[in-house]
């Protein structure tokens, strides 16, 4: 079948009589139709049909993941269940190096020996408020003593091998107005008593 598209120029094309068109005017117009028919189609039907497939598919991949990583547990539940029974073990054990509140002016009693027994001279040992923290409490002491540089280190080093933690923080070292070779030692030692849950 030819089609003269050179008829479109002169036709006269009234849309109540489609049918005497000529031939090239039907094909564009039927042309015209499905292309408007296709996309029409798209925009209600398929373009929403894309977009929930490709959330579902988003879903797919972090339904996969959370499968994967739940998959990863069950496999190894009984390794994370000795990790666990470890980990409350060496909580446990920490704890113990925790000073309970009957043992706190003891503290003070071995930071003195230890401070003596380096040869130091104690103007200052005074605990200081607490500290509450989300699970501990600290509990600072202010610390100033006076002696030599290796009477200071053998101090720390003796209060690092402490039973229970301490921790030493904020030093300062100045000499000693009434000797050249005396020195004055400030600091701060903390220690921690765990914090227990409030009752329900």
């Amino acid at each position: 079948m030819n089609i003269d598209f050179s008829q479109l120029k002169d036709a006269d094309l009234d849309l109540n009589n489609i049918g005497q068109w000529p031939d090239a005017a039907k094909l564009v117009l039927g042309i015209f139709t499905a292309v408007m028919l296709a996309f029409l189609s798209y925009i209600g039907i398929v373009k929403d049909k894309i977009e929930t497939l490709e959330r579902v598919q988003a879903e797919e991949q972090t339904l996969k993941g959370q499968y994967q990583a739940k998959y990863h547990v069950a496999a190894n539940l009984e390794q994370f269940r000795e990790q666990m029974a470890q980990a409350e073990e060496l909580f446990a054990q920490q704890l113990k190096s925790l000073p309970e509140s009957h043992e706190t002016p003891g503290l003070l009693d071995d930071i003195t020996f230890v401070g003596t027994t380096s040869g130091l001279n104690f103007v200052t040992l005074n605990w200081q408020p607490e500290i509450e923290q989300e699970i501990y409490i600290e509990l600072p002491i202010d610390i100033e003593v006076l002696g030599s540089y290796h009477e200071f280190g053998s101090f720390v080093s003796k209060i690092a091998g402490l039973p229970r933690i301490v921790t030493v923080h904020d030093f300062n070292i100045d000499m000693e107005q009434e000797s050249n070779e005396v020195l004055r030692l400030k600091l701060q030692a903390k220690t921690y008593r765990y914090r227990e849950a409030p009752a329900q």
